[in-house]
C-alpha cells in the first residue's frame, strides 16, 4: 500500500495530480487487475481524505517535462467517497459525489479490487446484472431498474460492436426480473423474433391485425393524401368533414352523442368513399372534383393491395380496440411480458405511420389510465435516428412528434422509453437529453461521440474519452441506473436468446456450390407473391 503519487491541483470536478513511473511500473506486476491498471486512462485511484477516501477516474496522462522524466501529469475526475475501515483500511459507505476536497500534497493510492466490489456493490434498490466491471473478472455489474426505466434510456453503439445482443440481453435480464411486465417492442429489422420466441409475443404483417380506425385524423392524412401547398389544405377540409360523417354512423358514436375526427370509433372504408361521392355530387359545374378523386383513389388503392390487408382488411370493422390493446401491451400477459413489432414486412411509405399508431397509443392509453393507476409501460425504439430525426432530417412526420413527446413528458405518465441507435448524432437533440441513464458501446464516429459527451454528466468524462477504444460486447454505462459510471464488459448470451442480426460469412458462403438455380426460383416465387 505504498503511494503511487500526489495531488498538485485542485478543481471542483477534477484535479491534477503526479504519478511515480517507478510505482506505476511495479503496480503493473501485481496480481490484482485494478492494481495492475492503476494510473492508466479510465482506471481508478484513490485520494487520501482527511477521514476517509476520494475515489477518482484517469482521464489523461501526459510525461512531466519539467521533471526528470520519472513522473506523469494526469488529469483526474472525482467520482465519490467513502469512508475508511480504521482496522483494516478498507473502503466502506461509499456514496456518490464530494464533500470534502483533498488538499494539494495529499497522497495517491491505486484502488484494489475489494475497493471496487465496496463501490460497485449494490445499495439494495432491485437491479439486473449484465455484465462484470472492466477489469475485474468477478465485480458483477448491475443496472438500477427503477432508476433506468424511470427516467428513459438510450443504448449506442455503431454497427458490428454486438448492439442487437446487448439490447436482448438486457430485456431478457428485465423479463426475468419482472414476468409480468409490459414491454412493447418496435424491431424494423425482424431480427429480435429469434432472441423472443419462448418469453415473448411476436408479431408481424400476418398477424398484427391494426385497425385502420385506430388512426387519427393526423395519420389519416398521412396515409392517405399525397398533395401539397394549397391542394394538401383543400383535401385535408375534405377529409375531415366525410371521416367525421363515417364515424358518426357508429352506434358508438350514436351514443357517445359528441365525437371528433380522432376519436377511435369504427367505422366502415366504404361510408367513407360514399360520402365521398355524394360531396362530389352536390358540386356544382364549375368546382373541380380533382381533390374528391384523389382521396377516393388512394382508399381504393389500400384496399385492393394485398400489402395493407394486416390494417385496411373489411373484415377489421369490428370494436376490437380493447383486444387489440390488451394483446400488444401483454395485458395479462401469461408469462410472456414482452411483444416484438416486426415492422420490416409494413410497405416502407406506412412505416412510420404504424410505429407512430403504436407510440400514440402507448401515450393515450397510460393518460386515459391515470385515474386507474395502469400498470407502467417500456416501449423500446431500434433504430430510433429514422423515427425520431434531427432538424436537419426532419420530415414533419407525427411519428417523430409523438416519441418526442413520449421523452418529455411519458415518465410522469408510467411509460418508460428505451432509444436504441448507431447514430446519436442524427438524433432530435432533446430526445437523447432526455435519457436518464445512457449505455454507449464503441462509437467510431467523431461527430457521435461529441453528441454523447455533450449528453453525458461531468464526472464520465475520463470514461468517455475511452469509447472509440471499446472492444465488442463492452460498454460505459452513466446516468441515472448506476451510482457511479461503469465500464462493462456484457455477459455472453445463450444462443437461442440471441437476435438474428450475424453478419453473414462470405468466405463459407462463397466457397459452398450446388442449389443456387433452385434458391433463385423459391426467391421469385416469394418476391412475386410478396411474402404471402
Amino acid at each position: 500500500m505504498q503511494p503511487i503519487g500526489m495531488v498538485i491541483e485542485i478543481a471542483g470536478s477534477g484535479s491534477q495530480v503526479a504519478l511515480d513511473m517507478q510505482r506505476l511500473n511495479e503496480c503493473s506486476d501485481d496480481q490484482d487487475p485494478s492494481i495492475a491498471l492503476a494510473g492508466q486512462v479510465g482506471s481508478q485511484v484513490k485520494i487520501r481524505t482527511r477521514d476517509g477516501w476520494l475515489l477518482a477516474s484517469v482521464r489523461n496522462q501526459r510525461q512531466d517535462r519539467r521533471g526528470d522524466g520519472k513522473s506523469v501529469i494526469a488529469n483526474v475526475d472525482f467520482m465519490g467517497e467513502g469512508v475508511e475501515e480504521k482496522l483494516t483500511g478498507k473502503i466502506h459507505g461509499f456514496r456518490r459525489g464530494v464533500t470534502r476536497y483533498p488538499i494539494p500534497g495529499s497522497l495517491i493510492f491505486p484502488a484494489t479490487t475489494d475497493d471496487l466490489r465496496q463501490i460497485y456493490a449494490s445499495d439494495g434498490r432491485s437491479a439486473i446484472q449484465i455484465g462484470t466491471v472492466y477489469p475485474t473478472s468477478d465485480i458483477r455489474a448491475g443496472i438500477y431498474i427503477d432508476a433506468m426505466l424511470g427516467k428513459h434510456f438510450a443504448l449506442l453503439g455503431s454497427t458490428g460492436t454486438g448492439k442487437s445482443t446487448s439490447a436482448s440481453l438486457i430485456l431478457h435480464r428485465i423479463c426475468q426480473a419482472a414476468p409480468q411486465g409490459h414491454i412493447v417492442m418496435i424491431d424494423p429489422h425482424g431480427e429480435y423474433s429469434a432472441a423472443f420466441r419462448q418469453t415473448g409475443q411476436i408479431f408481424d404483417v400476418s398477424n398484427l391485425q391494426m385497425p385502420y380506425w385506430l388512426l387519427n385524423f393526423e395519420e389519416h392524412c398521412e396515409v392517405l393524401l399525397r398533395s401539397s401547398g394549397n391542394d394538401l389544405q383543400e383535401d385535408k377540409d375534405i377529409l375531415a368533414k366525410c371521416l367525421l360523417y363515417a364515424r358518426g354512423k357508429n352506434r358508438l358514436a350514436e351514443k357517445m352523442g359528441k365525437i371528433t375526427v380522432d376519436s377511435p370509433i369504427p367505422y366502415l372504408l366504404s361510408d367513407l368513399t360514399n360520402m365521398l361521392q355524394d360531396e362530389m355530387g352536390k358540386l356544382d359545374k364549375a368546382t373541380t372534383t380533382a381533390p374528391y378523386m384523389r382521396i377516393k383513389t388512394k382508399i381504393d388503392e389500400l384496399k385492393a393491395d394485398p400489402r395493407y390487408q394486416f390494417m385496411f382488411s373489411g373484415m377489421l370493422v369490428g370494436d376490437t380496440m380493447a383486444d387489440f390493446i390488451g394483446k400488444v401491451f401483454r395485458m395479462p400477459g401469461g408469462g410472456r411480458p414482452i411483444s416484438i413489432i416486426d415492422v420490416s414486412g409494413v410497405p416502407s411509405d406506412i412505416t412510420s405511420t404504424v410505429v407512430a399508431v403504436l407510440s400514440r397509443m402507448v401515450f393515450d392509453f397510460a393518460i386515459w389510465g391515470r385515474q386507474e393507476k395502469t400498470r407502467p409501460i417500456l416501449l423500446v425504439c431500434e433504430e430510433a435516428h429514422r423515427y425520431v430525426p434531427n432538424e436537419k432530417n426532419a420530415d414533419g412526420s407525427s411519428v417523430g412528434r409523438i416519441l418526442s413527446r413520449i421523452a418529455k413528458e411519458g415518465r410522469k405518465y408510467g411509460i418508460s422509453l428505451g432509444l436504441i441507435t448507431q447514430r446519436p448524432s442524427d438524433l432530435a437533440e432533446g430526445v437523447l437529453s432526455q435519457c436518464g441513464t445512457i449505455i454507449s458501446m464503441r462509437l467510431n464516429n467523431d461527430r457521435d461521440q461529441d453528441f454523447v459527451r455533450a449528453a453525458m454528466p461531468e464526472g464520465a468524462r475520463g470514461f468517455l474519452d475511452s469509447i472509440p477504444a471499446l472492444r465488442n460486447r463492452e460498454c460505459i454505462i452513466c446516468g441515472e441506473g448506476v451510482s457511479i459510471p461503469i465500464r462493462v464488459n456484457f455477459d455472453n448470451l445463450e444462443e437461442s436468446k440471441r437476435p438474428a442480426s450475424e453478419d453473414p460469412s462470405f468466405v463459407d458462403l462463397w466457397s459452398e456450390e450446388g442449389g443456387e438455380e433452385e434458391q433463385v426460383e423459391r426467391v421469385v416465387q416469394r418476391w412475386r407473391t410478396q411474402g404471402s
